[in-house]
């Protein structure tokens, strides 16, 4: 969810769109394998264990509207901590590792910028009210807007902005692909939860500056 979360609202899945289908592929199971053999050396009762999740598992998920969404998951070797976000659209790109944008016909040809003054000059309103409140509150704040969101829409008696539909959706990944990856790499159709209500359901989450 750490990945997807954020790019559904991006892309308004089940308001006005939906994941359709998806392909997974795994490399090799080697890094649990060698830690336990190197923390807990080759006796160790782990160290027999068959691992079927592979290192790397990379799966593309197609929408309703024409997006395409790349996401991995890397847990089992050594790499530094990244959500390695990249957002890309018909007039430039943002991303995450590099903490770089470039903007088509603003920035220089080929030349990435600092993404800084961007986010700084688009804040969402919801980061400049709460900003100080979300500091420290895990994943670089975020964890503190989804509680916030979710506990005002309980007081309020009001739709939760993650809703039941989401949950699922997002949930249903990691069975869709052990199938995908079980049955050759070949693609798995999402199942519609909405049964059609994403057609015409309005996004509520960060519409304002309220919650």
């Amino acid at each position: 969810t750490h990945g997807i979360g954020p790019l559904s609202k991006m892309l308004n899945i089940h308001n006005g769109n939906r994941f359709t289908s998806l392909v997974s592929m795994a490399s090799k199971a080697r890094g649990l394998h060698e830690y336990i053999v190197k923390v807990g050396g080759p006796d160790h009762p782990n160290a027999k264990i068959d691992f079927k999740l592979g290192d790397v598992v990379t799966t593309m998920i197609s929408t309703a509207n024409g997006e395409t969404i790349l996401l991995q998951h890397d847990t089992n070797l050594p790499r530094p901590y990244s959500l390695g976000f990249r957002v890309q659209g018909t007039k430039g790109l943002w991303m995450d590792i590099n903490k770089s944008i470039h903007i088509e016909e603003v920035s220089k040809p080929h030349r990435w910028e600092e993404a800084k003054g961007w986010l700084e000059k688009f804040d969402h309103p919801l980061w400049q009210k709460f900003a100080e409140s979300a500091q420290g509150a895990g994943h670089g704040g975020m964890d503190f807007f989804v509680v916030n969101a979710f506990l005002e829409a309980i007081k309020r008696n009001e739709q939760t902005p993650i809703s039941v539909y989401d949950s699922a959706a997002w949930s249903v990944i990691t069975p869709l692909s052990e199938a995908s990856i079980a049955n050759g790499y070949h693609a798995v159709e999402f199942p519609d939860f909405t049964n059609g209500k994403w057609k015409t359901a309005k996004d509520i989450f960060a519409i304002g500056d309220d919650y």
